[in-house]
């Protein structure tokens, strides 16, 4: 069996990143998310253990210190973690998954795992960026200022991605996904796999 290809998917906040993952997921079969673990506090309308495992400050710091983590950061005052035993099983089933992080634990899953293919969204402009970030009504002005702040940063960092893709048109960036998806899909060592028994048969032909 084939193992699962890991992607790293980044973007600033406002650019549309989870909405084109959530399309994604309906196009693709054998994908999947990884579930992060936070610090943080619900927002209206997540769910435990499906958009976030949501924990206690020191049962993240028990978990961090015993190494159940690939990567952490501390993002707005809150802490995220990647589980290592989750992903690492997800993926030998053969399911590609999908990590949702900012460039610094997208540094951290290079170091570890260099292999994964890492993707970058940007929006289609900054008038648009800003719009879509006072447009949550969610968050107060001050953690909309922390945000434009960390939106621009998290940019700077697009050089350190495999792939760019543009959120102009959803649709559009939602096929550029799908083609890097497949792309990976395809390659020959991977397919090699799936059709070792029609490529067995063609050469036996040749053979014969």
């Amino acid at each position: 069996m084939n193992k699962g290809t890991l992607y790293i998917i980044s973007a600033a906040s406002g650019t549309g990143k989870t909405s084109l993952v959530a399309a994604l997921l309906k196009q693709l079969e054998h994908i999947s998310v990884s579930v992060s673990h936070t610090t943080r506090e619900p927002r209206p309308g997540e769910v435990n253990a499906t958009h976030y495992h949501f924990v206690a400050e020191n049962d993240f710091a028990r978990r961090q210190s015993n190494g159940e983590f690939l990567e952490s950061a501390k993002v707005f005052g809150h802490y995220y973690g990647t589980s290592k035993i989750q992903l690492e099983k997800t993926l030998a089933q053969g399911v590609d998954v999908i990590l949702e992080i900012d460039w610094q634990g997208a540094q951290q899953i290079k170091k570890i795992l260099p292999e994964a293919r890492s993707i970058f969204i940007l929006p289609p402009s900054r008038q648009t960026l800003m719009a879509r970030l006072n447009a949550r009504g969610q968050d107060s002005p001050e953690v909309i200022a922390d945000r434009t702040k960390e939106a621009f940063e998290e940019i700077s960092h697009y050089k350190e991605f495999d792939y760019l893709v543009l959120n102009d048109e959803f649709e559009h960036a939602l096929n550029d996904l799908i083609s890097i998806v497949n792309s990976m899909r395809l390659r020959q060592t991977r397919q090699a796999v799936v059709l070792a028994e029609l490529i067995d048969k063609l050469l036996g032909d040749c053979a014969s």
